[in-house]
Protein backbone atom coordinates (compact mmCIF):
# COMPACT_ATOMS: atom_id res chain seq x y z
CA UNK A 1 0.00 0.00 0.00
CA UNK A 2 1.66 3.79 -1.03
CA UNK A 3 1.11 6.33 1.57
CA UNK A 4 -1.34 8.41 1.16
CA UNK A 5 -1.83 12.17 1.99
CA UNK A 6 -2.09 16.14 1.22
CA UNK A 7 1.18 17.39 -0.30
CA UNK A 8 0.25 20.89 -0.46
CA UNK A 9 -3.11 22.81 -0.41
CA UNK A 10 -2.71 25.91 -2.87
CA UNK A 11 -5.22 29.04 -1.68
CA UNK A 12 -7.31 29.52 -4.80
CA UNK A 13 -9.13 32.88 -2.79
CA UNK A 14 -12.96 33.02 -1.95
CA UNK A 15 -13.05 30.02 0.38
CA UNK A 16 -10.93 27.42 -1.78
CA UNK A 17 -8.14 25.40 -1.92
CA UNK A 18 -6.59 23.37 -4.71
CA UNK A 19 -5.43 20.45 -2.73
CA UNK A 20 -2.32 18.20 -4.28
CA UNK A 21 -2.48 14.73 -2.24
CA UNK A 22 -1.63 11.01 -2.90
CA UNK A 23 -5.17 9.06 -2.02
CA UNK A 24 -6.96 6.09 -2.38
CA UNK A 25 -9.81 4.79 -4.32
CA UNK A 26 -11.26 1.50 -4.40
CA UNK A 27 -7.82 0.30 -3.73
CA UNK A 28 -5.63 2.65 -6.28
CA UNK A 29 -3.21 4.74 -5.03
CA UNK A 30 -4.03 8.15 -6.81
CA UNK A 31 -2.08 11.69 -7.97
CA UNK A 32 -5.25 14.13 -6.77
CA UNK A 33 -5.64 17.53 -7.54
CA UNK A 34 -8.88 19.36 -6.78
CA UNK A 35 -10.43 22.18 -5.98
CA UNK A 36 -12.09 21.92 -1.88
CA UNK A 37 -14.52 24.68 -0.93
CA UNK A 38 -15.38 25.98 3.19
CA UNK A 39 -18.53 24.83 3.93
CA UNK A 40 -20.80 26.84 6.65
CA UNK A 41 -18.70 25.12 9.71
CA UNK A 42 -15.55 26.68 8.05
CA UNK A 43 -14.82 22.74 6.82
CA UNK A 44 -12.78 21.95 3.54
CA UNK A 45 -15.09 19.74 1.34
CA UNK A 46 -14.01 18.38 -2.13
CA UNK A 47 -15.62 19.43 -5.01
CA UNK A 48 -16.09 17.42 -8.69
CA UNK A 49 -13.53 20.44 -9.87
CA UNK A 50 -10.43 17.92 -10.42
CA UNK A 51 -8.45 15.31 -11.69
CA UNK A 52 -6.87 12.07 -10.58
CA UNK A 53 -4.30 10.45 -12.16
CA UNK A 54 -2.40 7.23 -12.23
CA UNK A 55 1.09 7.75 -10.07
CA UNK A 56 3.01 6.01 -13.10
CA UNK A 57 2.26 9.83 -15.45
CA UNK A 58 3.66 11.91 -12.97
CA UNK A 59 6.77 12.09 -14.48
CA UNK A 60 4.95 13.67 -18.01
CA UNK A 61 2.63 16.32 -16.11
CA UNK A 62 5.70 17.78 -14.61
CA UNK A 63 7.20 17.90 -17.68
CA UNK A 64 4.26 20.03 -18.95
CA UNK A 65 4.41 22.50 -16.07
CA UNK A 66 7.72 23.02 -16.75
CA UNK A 67 7.25 23.82 -20.16
CA UNK A 68 4.30 25.76 -19.16
CA UNK A 69 6.88 27.69 -16.90
CA UNK A 70 9.61 28.52 -19.83
CA UNK A 71 6.33 29.90 -21.95
CA UNK A 72 4.96 32.15 -19.58
CA UNK A 73 9.13 33.21 -18.49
Amino acid sequence: MAKTGIIKDIDKGRGEIIRVEISEFKGQTLFNIRVWYTDANGEYKPTQKGIALSPTIIGELKEAIEEAERWLA
